[in-house]
């Protein structure tokens, strides 16, 4: 297993902008391709953007042109610059493997509200 630190949350009033980060304890990290997830109250947890090992990176429709992953390998970390926010964005968001391959850990949470 690969512990990470999601940090980053809050609330942010509709139309603003949060920057997520994973750091995580090991070196290994920078063999994986990673993926941001979200799960909301009552919904299943969902895949949000995913960046390979290389940089390449896709993103679900309804976070395209407003969110953006990107890495960090030296530092072992993985963002998610997140704008244009919307109240259904709200959700507890994870990073993991994007085969969702570690234990998930406690995320942080994202509350978009006025």
């Amino acid at each position: 297993q690969v512990q990470r630190v999601e940090s980053g949350g809050g609330l942010v009033q509709p139309g603003g902008s949060l920057r997520l980060s994973c750091a995580a304890s090991t070196s290994i990290f920078s063999f994986y391709h990673m993926a941001w997830y979200r799960q909301a109250p009552g919904k299943p947890r969902e895949l949000v953007a995913r960046i390979s090992r290389t940089g390449s990176t896709t993103y679900a429709d309804s976070v395209r042109g407003r969110f953006t992953i990107s890495r960090d390998s030296a530092k072992n970390t993985v963002y998610l610059q997140m704008n244009s926010l919307k109240p259904e964005d709200t959700a507890v968001y994870y990073c993991n493997t994007d085969s969702g391959t570690w234990h998930w850990g406690q995320g942080t949470q994202v509350t978009v509200s006025s």
